[in-house]
């Protein structure tokens, strides 16, 4: 391997600069509801609260696994756990539903109930952030209700005739109808996150049932999820595990990217480059903590990477596309804050398990467009979404869909794995 330490401690610094001076500050700084309990989670393109009077499940879940994560690598001083254990009291006292178990979807920022729906996406955050919540605090809540969820995913998420989970249910946990309701699919996203949530209920609780459903989500994901010539994910399905159109959720992530109709272009061929490496390091991550070898797993991981390099990096411009086809080619040229964080970590575990001379050529394109386009240093958080060359189609800092777990997470599992590179040289 060239000598690349010089290389490594000046990327390693720029990260922890960030981390230290902008990111976490900027969290940290004004994102605790002192008045109503829980987080501040919309902010505007200066930072500055944007006023909408709503809290989700899903970012106040996010939230407690940043700041248990954070606490858990050293950073914060303490402060870090407090604020996670400020985001799991709100979760626990104003979005668990006494009556049938589970977690409401949206409150209002008081903690008013204003949707109470039962999303497994948001559950599985959910199990990710109370698990690790636990491990940061040793606070039994936190292990106890992410064994709740689990539970109730098993007795009314689970498809015990085609495999895997439904997402979309009602407050009594019966299923959501047909198309934009969501109870007729099954998406890469949900089990993906499924897969990253038991990974960390096992690491927490060390219970087998746990582990075997973790295998048994890996199983899914390995024999449904990805195409079975290319080996990159397919967004959404039928019950059945058909490949069906790309079609816009009620409540999704990037509602608005879709075209008026609903229906993404090129619904039946297109593939994420965020989602096939994120995939690919949470499954070697998985691997790790179940002790699964990671040859049974090393054609399906390599082909993720290899899609990715071929087609997901823009070499011009830096930063990594969006979309493009199973069989190659670009479909989607813009460039999202959550893929590019997600291409850091992913890249870095490719040059500590492959080859650091393929990939980290890549890691360094990207992480030159994240630090001089995506983040706004002025500010301290990423903007959500530019155009290829960088210029912001999106700038607000933080919405329910947009938080802090990608860009702190990627930050900080970055800088473990370069410290792990440079101890190698």
């Amino acid at each position: 391997m060239p000598d690349y330490k010089g290389k490594l401690l000046a990327l390693k610094s720029e990260a922890e600069k960030h981390l230290n001076q902008e990111l976490l500050p900027f969290w940290l700084d004004r994102c605790k509801d002192t008045a109503n309990g829980g987080f501040i989670t919309h902010f505007d393109k200066m930072g500055e609260d944007s006023g909408e009077d709503e809290k989700s499940m899903l970012a106040q879940a996010r939230c407690v696994y940043t700041f248990s994560s954070a606490h858990r690598a050293g950073y914060g001083e303490g402060k870090c756990l407090e604020y996670a254990k400020h985001g799991v009291d709100f979760l626990i006292d104003k979005f668990w539903d006494d009556i049938h178990g589970g977690f409401f979807w949206t409150t209002d920022r008081a903690g008013q109930v204003t949707i109470d729906e039962k999303i497994a996406y948001g559950h599985s955050f959910i199990i990710y952030s109370f698990s690790e919540y636990t491990l940061a605090s040793e606070d039994p809540r936190g292990l106890e209700y992410a064994e709740k969820c689990f539970d109730l995913l098993q007795k009314h998420a689970v498809d015990t005739f085609y495999g895997g989970y439904y997402e979309m249910f009602r407050r009594d946990w019966t299923l959501k109808g047909p198309g934009a309701s969501g109870g007729d699919r099954k998406t890469l996203d949900v089990h993906m996150h499924l897969m990253e949530a038991f990974t960390t209920l096992y690491e927490c609780s060390g219970k087998e049932v746990h582990r075997r459903k973790l295998l048994e989500i890996i199983h899914v994901l390995n024999q449904r999820i990805v195409h079975p010539k290319y080996l990159t994910g397919i967004p959404q399905f039928t019950v059945d595990w058909k490949v069906a159109p790309q079609i816009k959720f009620d409540i999704v992530w990037g509602w608005d990217r879709f075209t008026q109709d609903g229906v993404k272009a090129d619904a039946e061929d297109n593939t994420s480059y965020g989602h096939n490496v994120e995939f690919a390091w949470l499954l070697m991550h998985s691997l790790e903590i179940a002790d699964i070898p990671f040859s049974e797993y090393e054609t399906l991981i390599r082909k993720q990477y290899d899609h990715a390099l071929a087609d997901g990096i823009d070499w011009e411009f830096g930063g990594v596309y969006v979309e493009g086809s199973h069989a190659g080619g670009v479909t989607d040229r813009e460039k999202e804050f959550w893929q590019n964080a997600e291409m850091l970590i992913a890249l870095l575990q490719a040059c500590l398990v492959f080859d650091a001379e393929k990939y980290l050529p890549a890691y360094e394109n990207v992480h030159r467009f994240v630090f001089d386009k995506i983040i706004d240093h002025k500010v301290g958080e990423w903007r959500p979404l530019l155009t290829r060359q960088g210029e912001p189609i999106w700038e607000h800092m933080s919405h329910s869909w947009k938080v802090n777990y990608h860009s702190v997470r990627a930050i900080i599992q970055s800088i473990e794995r370069i410290r792990v590179l440079i101890g190698r040289l």
